[in-house]
């Protein structure tokens, strides 16, 4: 009977396990059970020491961006010998849940918040209000502007052909034109977006000398990193530049190779890859 007693006392006082949720806490505890400091990790990753205490404290927030997140946690838990996947997983979903409080706590309309943008029916009928109204416009105009006096044309035959030839010149003007705005800004945004997995680093002109990339690390399918604007001389070092879309202020320009080959130090600025999709440019260059 007393050993009944015992037992069940000390079922009601044993304390559960605390285990770490978190993709920082993961990582924590492989390393403190590996027996490794965290500057050893970063000596391994080359990754500086900061980023990793941030990524630890799973105040993922506070890197420069989603992707350097997810790249350095998939560097890390290659050093401690964790899943690099299931702590990328981790990761977005850390991400995820940081971003949905920070929307709660803030409040008002969000990006891509589904219960607060106008419902489909009202998105219907307002596009065909605009519809309806455009309709109108068009026949009141050619109804009022567009009939004719009755009156024989006051130009003569002769001058027809010019006509006809300024309204050619006008219409290459018009396609130049259009095609110039086309063209991406060089000074718009630069963004790298991964097709498959693959290992890049971005560095810039100080990296033999600092050895520290603005980026080193793995990239999923899906994932994107935007070249910071006040990078001097960015470059490349990668095996799958075919894997990669790049985009200058949302507009998409010519890859790097359209096959998986190993390319480094090749420039990125937004001047180099525009120079690259226009071949008169880059000789002039």
């Amino acid at each position: 009977m007393d050993s009944e007693q015992d037992n069940s006392s000390e079922e009601l006082t044993e304390e559960p396990v605390a285990e770490a949720r978190t993709a920082g806490d993961r990582l924590r505890t492989a390393r403190e059970e590996k027996g490794l400091e965290l500057s050893h990790v970063a000596a391994e990753t080359r990754i500086p020491l900061r980023h990793l205490e941030t990524i630890e404290n799973s105040t993922f927030d506070k890197l420069p961006s989603r992707t350097y997140a997810i790249g350095f946690a998939r560097s890390y838990a290659r050093v401690v010998g964790l899943n690099e996947s299931e702590i990328a997983d981790a990761v977005r979903e850390d991400l995820a849940g940081g971003y949905s409080r920070q929307s709660a706590l803030a409040g008002g309309m969000e990006p891509g918040d589904p219960g607060k943008l106008p419902s489909a029916g009202l998105a219907w009928f307002g596009a065909l209000a605009a519809l309806i109204l455009a309709v109108g416009i068009y026949f009141f105009y050619s109804t009022y502007f567009g009939a004719g006096d009755g009156l024989e044309p006051l130009i003569a035959e002769g001058s027809a052909d010019d006509s006809q030839t300024g309204e050619a010149l006008s219409g290459e003007n018009a396609a130049e034109q259009s095609a110039a705005a086309s063209a991406p800004d060089a000074s718009g945004q630069v963004v790298f977006t991964a097709m498959d997995e693959l290992w890049v680093r971005f560095y810039d002109a100080d990296y033999e000398q600092t050895r520290e990339p603005i980026f080193e690390g793995l990239m999923s399918a899906g994932d994107s990193f935007d070249l910071p604007a006040n990078v001097a001389e960015p470059r490349i070092n990668t095996g799958r530049p075919d894997a990669l879309v790049i985009t200058i202020g949302g507009r998409e320009v010519p890859k790097l190779a359209e096959e998986p080959i190993a390319i480094g130090d090749e420039p990125i600025s937004a001047t180099a890859l525009l120079a690259r999709a226009d071949p008169t440019e880059s000789a002039v260059n």
